[in-house]
Formats: structure tokens, sequence, C-alpha cells
């Protein structure tokens, strides 16, 4: 059952300037005041603005999706949160986008390859509704009667971009479809896509296949939760956030790279493969930083060998 709320819906970036803009003044106190605390203006002036004028970096090229032999995982980074995974039985969409622009904020690099190329999808995953996690343009375009998962409350929001086969799950709960076993696990985030939009569930995904497993654990801070995903399942590969934990909202919902190898740690998984940085800035970091931290705080950590960095478009088999 899908609920439909009533009123008019807006975005994060709307609102959130909206609400700020109706708290200006002309005076000395008040412009210093919004110096302090108005994310909205902020952002605008030292993070979205300067994005576009960003030339776009990375280039798009055909894929070589290699045979997926039994026992072995492939993985493709398209770019941000966004994911193939193949087994030799399947293929698996997570986060899905390839749109150029979330609202005001431009995409600043290419996705790895177009989306044409991309093979027959089997299953798709998202993980919460945010606008660069679900993406209703790409999911259109890859929309072809497949089964989707996504937390509880986001159900609605797929199923009229042409998804029949909606799975929605709550935390802890698993899905078997297919070969797969898919499992919802928590996040220290937040899921609304609109105002006043606080029924829908965000999360994570574990993707259990013949024996082997890949963590997306979807947009969150770090909590100790990992800890927990960590007991009730034997993580191999995780795919693990490092980027936007300076964001002009101040909030605490995305881990920095320290708290992505801490987690990693606590996951007690074998692979980290960073990923939500370098394609949208919406934080104040520079895109070169998290990457740069996560290679440092790895060799304090003694896990260098154990982080995969990808390259955008280029498959790897594990």
């Amino acid at each position: 059952m899908f609920l439909i709320r009533p009123g008019k819906f807006i975005s994060f970036i709307d609102c959130a300037e909206s609400i700020f803009e109706k708290a200006k003044d002309s005076s000395p106190s008040a412009a210093r005041w919004r110096e302090k605390i108005d994310p909205g203006e902020t952002a605008s002036r030292h993070v979205w603005i300067p994005s576009l004028f960003t030339k776009r970096s990375g280039a798009r090229a055909r894929p070589l999706f290699p045979k997926v032999q039994p026992g072995q995982i492939c993985i493709t980074w398209i770019g941000h949160a966004s994911f193939l995974v193949q087994t030799h039985e399947v293929n698996v969409l997570i986060d899905p986008i390839w749109s150029m622009w979330l609202s005001v904020i431009k995409r600043l690099k290419e996705p790895g390859f177009h989306i044409h190329h991309l093979p027959s999808i089997d299953f798709v995953l998202v993980t919460h509704a945010h606008f660069d996690h679900l993406d209703r343009r790409t999911l259109q375009l890859v929309a072809a009667d497949q089964p989707i998962v996504v937390p509880v409350g986001v159900g609605r929001l797929v199923h009229r971009l042409g998804f029949n086969i909606v799975h929605e799950l709550d935390e802890w709960q698993t899905i078997e479809l297919g070969p797969l076993k898919i499992s919802l696990t928590p996040a220290h985030h937040w899921g609304a896509r609109f105002l006043a939009d606080t029924h829908r569930g965000f999360g994570g995904f574990v993707i259990g296949a013949n024996g082997r497993s890949v963590f997306h654990c979807g947009d969150t801070a770090y909590f100790e939760g990992f800890k927990e995903i960590g007991e009730r399942h034997n993580i191999e590969i995780a795919l693990l956030p490092i980027g936007a934990y300076d964001p002009p909202l101040a909030r605490e919902v995305h881990m920095n790279p320290e708290e992505a190898v801490r987690a990693f740690n606590e996951l007690k998984a074998k692979t980290l493969v960073p990923m939500h940085y370098g394609t949208f800035r919406l934080g104040y970091e520079p895109l070169e930083e998290p990457l740069e931290r996560l290679r440092e705080s790895a060799r304090v950590h003694g896990i260098e060998d154990k982080v995969l960095v990808m390259t955008e478009g280029k498959p790897v088999v594990l």
C-alpha cells in the first residue's frame, strides 16, 4: 500500500533558502548574524555558485564489462553513491544517478559511462529518497518492470516512475530476490524528500550472493550501529561514504574519512571502497580532500592494502 500525503512539495534546497530569506534585514547586526548561521546564503556564495563556473572533469567511455565467473563479484562505480554490482547470474544497480544537476547543484564529474551502455538490470536498490540517491530521471530510464527495493515509505515515489514490483523494507528486514539476499540496515541520517515529509525510511543494504557480500551503507554519519551491522552480517566489501562532512546546514549526517575507517574496522569488513565524494560539491571541503584524508587515515591504521579506490566506469572483479 502506498500513502499519498497532500500539500505542496518543495525541495530541501528551496526550503532552506526560503526560510533564511525571511530572516533577512538590512541592519549590521543582522548581517553579522547571517554570516554565522545562514547556511543557505553562505552555501550559495561559497559552494554552489563557484561550482557553476567549475569545468566538469572525467570522461564517459564504453565500459568493458567482464564475464563474471561463479563465486566472483564485479563492481563498477558510476560516480557519487551509484554502483553496478554483478554476479555471474544477476546485475544490480544501486542509487543510480546520471543527472548533470541536482536543482542548482552542478555535477562536477562525468558519470563513468553513458546510461545506455548499462547491461540488462535485474534489480534496483535505492537507499533513501534524497535527490542525489533517488534520481527520478535516471530511474525512469532504468525501469523495465524489474523489482526495486527501497526503505519503508519510499515505494510510492518509485512506483510512479515505472516500477511495478516494489519491495519496501524496514530496518533489519531481509528479502530474497533470485540468488540474492538483500537486507536493509540502519543508518544515522534522515529520509525526507520534501518539507514535512517525515514518514520515509532510510538505510543501507547488505547484498548476499553465493557466500559473498557487499554492503552499501547509503548516506550516514558515524554511529555505533556499525558494530551491530558487523555482528549480524559477515561483511566482505564495504562501500562507505567519505564526503560532504562539512555541510552548509551543519548537521551530522555524513561521515568524514577518519570515521569511515573507524566504521570499516567495526564492520570487520575485508575491503573498503570509498564513495560519495568528488561528484557533487555538497559541503565546504575541497573536492580532493576526502580521498587525501582517507589515504592518510588508512596509513595510520594499517589498512592501506584494504582500501580500493575506484575509477568511474572501470569494472573491478573481486
